[in-house]
């Protein structure tokens, strides 16, 4: 249980982190706040337009006599929209994440920089960054959606649906999201999306301990948004308890002392 409170204290310590550093905290909210403003649109959009995608979809039930046609298309309608508002909770952070790379590759370099032993940033491009960063959302996207099918569908067995589904659901929403946010801080470091599972299933209970809180949290969108700089801040620092720096780096050992005149260090979760 070690690893699950330290997942939790570093949700917690990532807020705090942004907090203390308020324009960090401005600068990481711009992204979460230009996608929320697309997905409302796009949903506002959807709202006024599904019900003449519904009818143009479905000319055979043109025909159908009343209360039926009402009734099949309201239903498909609502299906419709539904899976739009669906699809945007799964999509969200990922897209945030797409929109505001350069941000928040800022913001977890000042987290090591802060923290100590910070990596160096590799010499690639930024399209291209923001292209291996599109291709892994969109690998654990078909992930995430493949495990929500099968959770839907288990959610129809009696009691087990209603009781352990849930539970479940939520342990792989937490796990999925720290895969997402944890991405930055990872792609720094120049790890891969296969070796960044096998080290965050080697330590479940740190991930679950990191990321379901947050999809507590995230289940209101407005929340979402105010915490992204913050999830993004823990997910670096829980990425470097996955991968410490190493004993005797030179940057490691700067960043344990004040340089004259700098800002003191917030936090220090360095094992001693």
């Amino acid at each position: 249980m070690g690893d699950l409170a330290t997942g939790i204290r570093h949700f917690v310590d990532g807020q705090r982190w942004v907090v203390r550093h308020g324009r960090w905290f401005g600068f990481g909210l711009l992204p979460a706040l230009i996608t929320l403003v697309g997905y409302v649109a796009a949903l506002v959009v959807l709202a006024f337009w599904a019900d003449d995608a519904t009818a143009w979809a479905t000319p055979f039930a043109d025909d159908w006599g009343s209360p039926w046609q009402g009734l099949f298309r309201g239903l498909l309608t609502a299906v419709v929209f539904g899976g739009g508002l669906v699809l945007a909770v799964i999509s969200f952070t990922a897209v945030t994440l797409l929109v505001g790379q350069p941000f928040y590759e800022s913001l977890a370099e000042r987290v090591d920089d802060t923290e100590g032993g910070a990596p160096d940033s590799p010499d690639v491009p930024l399209w291209r960054e923001l292209l291996r960063s599109a291709w892994d959302s969109l690998r654990v996207l078909v992930r995430v959606t493949v495990w929500t099918v099968a959770l839907f569908a288990a959610g129809f067995v009696p009691v087990v649906g209603q009781t352990v589904v849930p539970v479940i659901g939520f342990c792989v929403s937490g796990f999925f999201l720290a895969l997402e946010l944890s991405g930055v801080a990872f792609q720094r470091r120049e790890v891969a999306l296969r070796e960044r599972l096998r080290m965050l299933r080697g330590r479940m209970m740190l991930s679950l301990g990191f990321g379901v809180p947050l999809v507590l949290c995230f289940l209101v969108p407005v929340v979402a948004v105010f915490l992204m700089p913050g999830a993004v801040a823990g997910a670096t620092l829980l990425v470097r308890d996955l991968l410490p720096p190493q004993a005797g780096d030179p940057d490691a050992e700067a960043g344990s002392r004040a340089a004259p005149g700098s800002a003191p260090r917030p936090l220090d979760l360095r094992k001693p």
